[in-house]
């Protein structure tokens, strides 16, 4: 039972293909880290209304970011 368990957990960690969700306080600079991956630099934004999903590579990772 440990051993299937231990190859499940192998396989989602080998994967190149990441989830993240990223949560803060009001105006914490949760959008300016986003688009800092995203662009590379840093950009001013105004207050995000709903949320933000962005798909970014970043080394050898795909992320998705809520």
């Amino acid at each position: 039972m440990g051993a299937s368990f231990s190859r499940h957990l192998a396989r989602y960690w080998s994967r190149h293909e990441r989830r993240l969700l990223l949560v803060g306080l009001d105006a914490a600079g949760k959008t300016t880290i986003l688009y800092h991956l995203r662009l590379g630099k840093t950009i001013a934004s105004i207050p995000t209304v709903g949320f933000n999903v962005e798909t970014i590579r970043y080394d050898r990772y795909k992320l998705h970011i809520w």
